[in-house]
């Protein structure tokens, strides 16, 4: 799995023979997250928090399209984020980084309010993500096990969604004894109200589609932005091969 387009970019720019075959979820399910009584009314309007709690990679990639993309974010915003929500919690001028599925649960826990949410990808940090890769031979050799691969976790994605996933469930929570049953309603609720999995060019291709616009809009937000290298050939760093087919559709309820 790559978390999103940003790792097979590196791969590309460093000649690493990575492909990526699939893009389980169309949005990037990063987040940054505000007081309700701080004014915060749009993406932009963050840049007038005081502080921003975010960790080195999110700094490195997401703010740098925010400062290019929304004029007003500064440097000096920034605080590391330690993914302990009690400095966002008593500072009522400040926003922090999270995924849309998990921090807010746990701050609507802790601080008894609910907190506003401003998803990366609904301002255009466009990347889809949960991306599945694998190396450029292996594809090249096994495009059998590779479309049986891609396939059976679209279906899969289509019956814990809008299926039974009693099973699943049980299973997550075995492997994480701290995953509750509250936490994983609240994720599977956030996922499809964002559409994080089943929208854009999944809406009509299927889970796991995803597009060359979407990658070159994706790459020409970061080259602008300073993030990745100018001048790519990122033509063979993916694939549409294996999806966009409609796969499993009919399951969807």
């Amino acid at each position: 799995m790559a978390g999103n387009l940003l790792e097979p970019f590196s791969a590309s720019e460093q000649q690493i023979p990575l492909i990526e075959v699939a893009a389980m979820f169309q949005k990037d399910p990063q987040v940054l997250i505000a007081h309700p009584e701080s004014g915060i009314k749009s993406f932009g309007d963050l840049a007038k928090v005081g502080t921003i709690f975010m960790g080195k990679d999110l700094f490195a990639s997401g703010f740098q399209w925010m400062k290019q993309a929304y004029p007003g974010f500064k440097d000096e915003q920034i605080k590391p984020y330690t993914f302990n929500p009690a400095p966002f919690l008593a500072g009522k001028n400040s926003a922090q980084q999270g995924y849309i599925t998990s921090e807010p649960f746990e701050i609507e826990r802790q601080g008894g309010f609910k907190p506003q949410l401003f998803l990366l990808a609904d301002a255009g940090f466009s990347t889809p993500s949960s991306m599945i890769e694998a190396k450029a031979d292996y594809v090249a050799k096994n495009k059998d096990v590779v479309k049986r691969f891609v396939e059976a976790s679209i279906i899969g994605w289509y019956n814990y969604l809008y299926g039974d996933n009693k099973v699943a469930n049980d299973l997550i929570k075995k492997d994480n004894p701290e995953m509750t049953d509250e936490q994983i309603a609240f994720t599977i609720a956030k996922i499809k109200e964002y559409g994080l999995v089943d929208s854009g060019a999944a809406a009509e291709g299927g889970i796991g589609c995803f597009t060359d616009a979407q990658v070159t809009d994706f790459y020409d937000k970061m080259a602008k932005a300073g993030v990745v290298k100018a001048g790519l050939d990122i033509s063979k760093m993916y694939t549409t091969e294996f999806v966009c087919k409609k796969v499993g559709m009919e399951l969807k309820k």
